[in-house]
């Protein structure tokens, strides 16, 4: 356990740090959305796209990685409207819960964590479950979300809303690292060396920025949240999504297993430790922009990234 706190304490360690300067105002709110894309729009999409590059293409488009969390994902998302829908949390906020239920941080935390807990090949698993959440998670979640338009409306909303957030992924610079690199897997394609070494700066550099980032963002959201709100309405989906959303994912998979789903069981390793990362940051946005309680999922992200520091090393030793 110890050896495992060696590795995760400076990724959370840049998480507090990133905390600690916004709530010290040592870093101006106003800074936050610039970071935020300097990490979005070339860091991070420069990280993926290497990992990509230099992943065989079978590890990244495996079905049976694909199939498996998807299906918890839809459990998840699920699970999380029967418990909490109610007659003040309506289908916005109770889709926006669930989204952050079973939508961990695999982009800013998951890809560098593991890579450095269990060696590049864990990430071909990782970018597959990122765009499993961007694409088909999110997009579900956004389209329940509207299900609270008037009757005869609500169906029509439903649409506008799930194509809106297609599009959204069409332009996230995050799916579209992921495809390129890909593709440039297959071909075997490489920059020219002076590109390369740009590129792989950019990456060097996504996770820092990208953790000290999800620190600041949880810091903002935390200040601008100061209306009061009962612990049963943002601790059980934290609780959640820490402990509930792993336990399916080794319980859908250890299944599939015995059924002759050809998944690996270094992969099955990979995805339950997506899944007890905490809820990703960037929900809170989604939040906002789509007019749901953003104090209560920003309430539900920091509470389970606080905690997942020992649940998440408690993971990681238990599995590995």
């Amino acid at each position: 356990m110890l050896n495992v706190l060696l590795v995760t304490f400076p990724f959370f360690a840049l998480v507090l740090a990133g905390y600690l300067a916004a709530r010290r105002k040592m870093l101006p709110l106003e800074a936050i959305p610039g970071l935020n894309g300097f990490v979005l729009f070339f860091a991070l999409p420069c990280m993926l796209f290497r990992f990509g590059s230099t992943t065989p293409i079978a590890q990244l488009l495996d079905a049976s990685v694909f199939g498996v969390y998807l299906l918890c994902g839809l459990v998840m998302v699920a699970v999380t409207l029967a418990v909490t829908l109610n007659e003040r949390i309506r289908w916005n906020d109770g889709a926006m819960g669930a989204l952050v239920a079973a939508f961990p941080n695999a982009g800013f935390m998951g890809v560098p964590l593991l890579a450095a807990l269990l060696g590049p090949n864990a990430v071909a698993t990782v970018m597959a479950a990122i765009l499993v959440d961007m694409v088909l998670t999110s997009s579900l979640c956004i389209a329940l979300s509207r299900l609270d338009g008037a009757q005869g409306q609500g169906v029509q909303a439903m649409l506008d809303a799930g194509r809106k957030a297609l599009s959204g992924v069409l332009t996230n610079p995050m799916a579209w690292s992921i495809l390129l690199g890909a593709v440039a897997s297959a071909v075997e394609f490489r920059f020219p060396v002076p590109v390369e070494k740009t590129v792989w700066l950019l990456a060097d550099a996504a996770s820092p920025v990208a953790l000290f980032t999800i620190g600041a963002v949880l810091a903002r959201s935390q200040m601008q949240a100061n209306h009061p709100m009962p612990l049963s309405d943002y601790v059980p989906v934290a609780l959640m999504k820490l402990f509930l959303h792993p336990v399916l994912v080794l319980g859908v998979g250890m299944g599939a297993m015995q059924l002759g789903v050809p998944l690996q069981p270094a992969a099955l390793t990979v995805m339950v430790l997506i899944a007890c990362l905490p809820s990703a940051s960037n929900v809170s946005l989604l939040a906002e922009r789509f007019g749901a309680d953003n104090g209560r999922i920003a309430r539900i992200i920091l509470v389970s990234t606080a905690a997942s520091f020992l649940s998440f090393s408690a993971a990681v030793n238990l599995l590995t």
